[in-house]
């Protein structure tokens, strides 16, 4: 199990940067579609909102990546109320 913990932590890591790439691609592909005026302005201030919510959670899956990476969920407590194992 900690194998398949260690191998998840490294899609986990690759897979933010990933989805932030696919996400910004996306975001200029759809504002350079949209209509010159008010409705690219509207599409460029849903993208950004997309991307700015999206960041931290891509951001939050690096880390936990790293984590499981670096073996920290390796051993869980056994009752949350102790925090011992």
């Amino acid at each position: 199990m900690d194998v398949i913990k260690k191998i998840l932590g490294v899609v986990w890591i690759v897979l933010g940067p990933a989805a932030i790439i696919f996400l910004a691609a996306q975001a200029y592909e759809k504002i350079n579609l949209a209509a010159e005026g008010a409705e690219r302005t509207n599409t460029a201030l849903q993208w950004g909102i997309i991307l700015f919510i999206f960041l931290p959670i891509c951001t939050g899956l690096v880390i936990f990546g790293y984590y499981a990476l670096r073996g920290e969920y390796n051993r869980l407590p056994a009752d949350s109320a102790s925090g011992k194992n």
